[in-house]
């Protein structure tokens, strides 16, 4: 079950200044007004309060005279209470939030009262879990190889629709415009309207998982392979180390072990105490870069081991959180252990009623366990950010050093042909201090090949593992589901635009998830609401493919709030600058008159389960309008959402 909205509360910037905006649950709401008397804010302070990234409260009066936003959440037998201070000191928003659990009916605390302790990732975490979205469902990104926790904020895009959104042809949902969120609303879709499964998308996200661990230890391998030096390697470099006089001519047989350590003496001796020390001239540039190019390698090796730990302990905090919100959802399973219960409730049994003397002392420990799982739950939430960090920052050092390694390597390819080119036969200490450059690389790369872990082959076992689950997953019914969803779905859109008396609702027509708008298939082909005419049109079918959604979410349990916030529908009926005083014309009345009605029906239909708030510049004397009218925000009453008594001028000292 998830939750409609009881009240919005703002609170000024001095002691005792608090303002609440009451709503009815279950029915319309209508905030009538003048311009600029912050009907819009309302939308704006309730997208803030449910763990907005960022602050949407747009400049006025509202910033100027408001310190805290609140909204009071509910839902049968339980009321959440979310408090966001307005972002302090050029800030762009607040990252702490107050999130109270109140007995149903209880009223706004007073600001004192308030505690702003809780993350912002972990206040929408609480707001997704109150709302009913199933903590462990991840559902594939569209265009992206990621996947998506749905949570509050993916539900918000069916439950407003801002100004400049609810009549608009190039949108449908809230936010489509802005970068990549209508790929993020293609891919949570599904999930709301009930199509996806959550145990097969637990599968699904099971074999993504182990097709990326193929793909890691394909990569591993490659690289580890890569590592290893050839086999003739070693004996080339011996070979040279004589020729050059660094060695004595060697007899015998000799296996690949005796020439490494061969090759690791002679490094040691030439570093230590040898004749020739290339590293120490100064007039030996490829020596330098030999040397350069050694250190570049074991830095890079370094950053890999690094990268892998962290991605290690990155997967370890994952497995936590998936086994921790795993046992918290058992422990507040069927809401058995309410947080408002009276003490003498709770010796009762909350399902068969019976006494249960030891059941404080039970409950109390589930409380108690509940309450360590939120806090381990809230550790690895904002360490897990932290560790990304550290792998981005790792990768970019990753990606300097391939780039310096690459330098490096020109750099001695030129110095190389350039010596050829001066001289035909280098002399004796250079080719020497060549060769010695080449066995201390060689040695130090042995070294660090010896060093690394050993990669385990996993490749059998992890491609067995995702044939078992790609057959198991072979019978997947969630495209079908979809589309059968969507066909009753637009059955509905339909006839509610027919009720409008909308342009092409003799058609059929069709919620088209692809290009995320309404499209009407005529006789002449396909139409698009951004090609349908009329700004009525638009508004239409608007509202009728949000209503007939939201009908949809409310009779199949979706998690997404039962309530739809519109701003302004009656703007493509009024004047491009409103006064307060116009007159509609009596057919823009009519189909204004319309829009609410088919709202009205909706909400009949829906016997309370759903709520629907509207902020109009409208004020109609129809009863279908005026009796769902519960705030006049009007300058010739002096009523506002801000206080004018918030406004008035401080009186100066005398």
């Amino acid at each position: 079950m998830t939750f409609q909205i009881a009240a919005v509360t703002i609170y000024g910037k001095k002691p005792g200044q608090m303002r609440t905006v009451p709503f009815q649950l279950g029915a319309l709401n209508i905030v009538t007004g003048d311009s600029r008397r912050g009907k819009s804010a309302l939308l704006t302070i309730i997208d803030y309060c449910l763990a907005s990234s960022d602050y949407p409260v747009k400049a006025g009066k509202v910033r100027t005279y408001v310190s805290t936003y609140a909204v009071t959440l509910t839902k049968p037998g339980e009321q959440l209470f979310v408090a966001r201070q307005a972002p302090k000191d050029n800030a762009k928003t607040s990252t702490a939030m107050c999130v109270l659990t109140q007995a149903p009916g209880s009223p706004p605390p007073a600001l004192e009262d308030l505690r702003f302790t809780t993350p912002e990732d972990t206040a929408k975490a609480y707001l997704s879990d109150f709302c009913g979205i199933d903590n462990t469902v991840r559902v594939p990104a569209v265009g992206k190889n990621t996947l998506i926790a749905p949570s509050i904020r993916h539900a918000l895009f069916f439950c407003f629709q801002a100004q400049n959104e609810v009549a608009n042809p190039d949108v449908l949902f809230h936010s489509q415009g802005e970068e990549w969120r209508p790929n993020t609303i293609r891919g949570v879709v599904p999930y709301f309207l009930g199509a996806v499964d959550p145990e097969q998308a637990l599968l699904h996200n099971k074999l993504r998982n182990l097709r990326r661990d193929l793909a890691d230890n394909e990569a591993k391998l490659a690289v580890s392979a890569d590592r290893t030096p050839a086999s003739g390697q070693a004996q080339a470099l011996l070979t040279e180390a004589v020729e050059v006089g660094l060695l004595p001519p060697q007899t015998g047989a000799q296996t690949a072990d005796d020439v490494l350590q061969l090759l690791r003496r002679l490094r040691d001796e030439l570093v230590h105490g040898g004749a020739l020390r290339p590293h120490e001239s100064d007039s030996d540039p490829l020596a330098t870069l030999h040397t350069s190019r050694a250190e570049l390698r074991r830095d890079f090796a370094l950053a890999r081991a690094r990268i892998a730990d962290l991605k290690s302990t990155l997967a370890e905090n994952d497995e936590f959180s998936d086994q921790a919100i795993e046992q918290r959802a058992r422990l507040t399973s069927l809401s058995l252990l309410r947080q408002d219960a009276a003490a003498s409730d709770l010796e009762h049994c909350p399902i068969c009623d019976s006494t249960v003397p030891s059941a404080n002392a039970t409950i109390a420990g589930l409380r108690r366990d509940l309450a360590l799982l939120d806090g381990d739950l809230g550790v690895v939430r904002n360490d897990t950010p932290a560790i990304r960090r550290l792998i981005a920052a790792q990768e970019d050092r990753l990606q300097e050093l391939r780039s310096e390694l690459a330098r490096n390597q020109e750099q001695v390819q030129e110095l190389t042909t350039s010596l050829r080119t001066t001289q035909q036969e280098p002399d004796d200490m250079r080719r020497a201090a060549i060769v010695q450059g080449r066995i201390s690389l060689y040695v130090d790369t042995m070294a660090q090949h010896a060093a690394a872990p050993r990669v385990l082959d996993r490749r059998d076992d992890l491609r067995e593992q995702i044939a078992g689950l790609e057959e198991q997953l072979s019978g997947s019914t969630q495209d079908e589901r979809l589309t059968s969803f969507l066909s009753l779905i637009n059955q509905d859109i339909r006839e509610k635009a027919r009720g409008l008396d909308l342009d092409f609702a003799a058609s059929p027509i069709r919620l088209d998830l692809n290009r995320l708008t309404v499209i009407a298939d005529t006789t002449d082909g396909p139409v698009q609401l951004k090609d349908m005419g009329s700004a009525e049109n638009h508004l239409g079918y608007h509202v009728s493919t949000l209503l007939s959604l939201h009908e949809w979410f409310t009779s199949h349990r979706s998690p997404v709030p039962h309530v739809l916030v519109l701003d302004q529908p009656s703007q493509v009926y009024f004047p491009a600058e409103p006064t307060g005083e116009e007159v509609l014309q009596t057919n823009d009345r009519t189909h204004l008159l319309n829009i609410y009605k088919a709202i009205h029906r909706t909400l009949q239909r829906l016997d309370g389960k759903m709520q629907v708030i509207v902020m109009e510049h409208a004020d109609l004397d129809d009863p279908a309008f005026s009796q769902h009218v519960v705030e006049r925000w009007r300058y010739g009453n002096n009523s506002g959402l801000v206080p004018s008594t918030w406004m008035e001028p401080e009186t100066p000292a005398s």
